[in-house]
């Protein structure tokens, strides 16, 4: 797999995503649930219409790759069916 030089501000952005969504996920935000998930959609529009994506880059192996680079080690292992 080759790497991807993704721009700062949008590894900044699934950063800020994995944060809000553990926040959520674990009730810990100080923030309301529905500014959570507000906050989760707009992190979400902004990654999907990042100009990276229009480039040729822009392949499901770099989205994958930028989900692998950015997701916290603290998150657990998700486990595939058998």
């Amino acid at each position: 797999m080759r790497p991807y030089d993704f721009p700062p501000d949008l590894l900044r952005d699934q950063t800020a995503w994995y944060s809000t969504y553990r926040q959520l996920a674990d009730g810990s935000s100080a923030a309301s649930p529905t500014e959570g998930r507000r906050r989760l959609l707009e992190l979400s529009a902004r990654i999907a219409d990042h100009p990276f994506w229009r480039g040729s880059a822009g392949t499901p192996a770099a989205r994958m790759e930028l989900a692998q680079r950015t997701v916290p080690s603290t998150t657990p292992a998700v486990r595939r069916a058998e």
